[in-house]
């Protein structure tokens, strides 16, 4: 989970297995008969919530690397255009270079 708010939701007789979450809370949420087993859920993330026979078993810290919402695949594949295309008058440059001298110069 990256960030997932679970608000006013019953679970019954669910496992939560191999789970890392990042910004994911439980608000005024029941949870009967559950089993977290190598999850990062803490009890910080149990906000105003019932836990009915609940276990926890080999808690992890997870990956808490965040990234800002506004920080979308756009800019990646934006910064990477342009990366890309500040190598193009380099391989303009080289090409015309080639053809000028030959490429056995070149190398």
């Amino acid at each position: 989970f990256k960030s997932v708010t679970f608000e006013d939701s019953l679970f019954k007789n669910c496992v939560f297995e191999d789970i890392t979450s990042l910004n994911s809370y439980f608000r005024n949420r029941t949870s009967v008969n559950t089993t977290f087993y190598n999850t990062d859920f803490k009890q910080y993330k149990f906000i105003d919530s019932k836990l009915i026979n609940y276990t926890f078993f080999h808690i992890r810290m997870g990956c808490q690397i965040s990234f800002n919402d506004d920080y979308s695949a756009y800019w990646i594949y934006f910064v990477n255009f342009m990366g890309t295309l500040a190598l193009l008058p380099g391989n303009i440059v080289s090409a015309l270079l080639m053809d000028r001298i030959g490429w056995l110069m070149t190398l």
